[in-house]
């Protein structure tokens, strides 16, 4: 389930829109300012943002600069909501480093379309590019490198292809059979054991904190969560 921040200060637009993303199917999460949002995002890094333009203290612009001169985040979807109309307000709004730009009052089902759009080329992005980074964990796709913490891991094949298709496929469930068929090969019908062994040394390799990334979903499979 993806992961929306919604940043804004007026408390009925911000509950609906959290109202109207959960109904969606995201996991919203909403906050009245831009230093509380930014505060969260050192925890846990979402999905996508959408920053309202006039907000107290800092506002969404700046706000929207300093993530994007932040690695782990340069590249986080973001959407400007705004009450400017002006042609020279959204070509700041957009050169600030946001991805589009939608101005009040809007619906609801077109900021869903646009939301929808922006995820799937975020995904299409992510599974392009040579260097994974998500929480403290970064994978050189080149090199096979994998730094945790800044500190280098050594993994085996198999445990850095399991880091590689899950950071990928991010809050995604992943199902056993797919990630047996995927790493192991199609129709793979070996002990299916050697799967939960591999996560316990890949959890171990990465740490407390990094490994806290690979869930366990019960009968089902694993999530990276990160």
């Amino acid at each position: 389930m993806e992961r929306i921040y919604v940043i804004e200060d007026d408390d009925n637009i911000r509950n609906l829109l959290k109202i109207a993303l959960e109904g969606f199917g995201y996991e919203a999460e909403a906050f009245e300012t831009a230093e509380e949002a930014l505060a969260r995002m050192q925890e846990a890094v979402p999905d996508l943002a959408i920053f309202d333009w006039m907000l107290p203290g800092m506002d969404g612009i700046t706000a929207i600069k300093k993530i994007r001169q932040t690695e782990q985040m340069r590249h986080l979807p973001i959407i400007v909501l705004t009450a400017k109309e002006k042609e020279l307000d959204k070509v700041v709004g957009l050169d600030c480093g946001a991805d589009d730009y939608m101005v009040k009052p809007f619906g609801v089902l077109e900021l869903s379309a646009r939301i929808r759009s922006l995820l799937r080329r975020a995904s299409r992005q992510a599974e392009e590019k040579d260097v994974l980074s998500c929480y403290e964990i970064q994978v050189d796709k080149k090199t096979r490198e994998v730094m945790v913490a800044g500190q280098k891991v050594e993994l085996t094949l198999k445990e850095y292809e399991l880091l590689v298709y899950l950071m990928e496929r991010k809050s995604r469930v992943v199902t056993r059979d797919e990630l047996l068929n995927q790493i192991w090969g199609y129709g793979y019908d070996g002990e299916t054991r050697t799967l939960d062994m591999h996560i316990r040394t890949l959890r171990q390799k990465l740490g407390e904190e990094g490994g806290s990334c690979i869930k366990t979903i019960r009968g089902v499979g694993y999530r990276f969560v990160r």
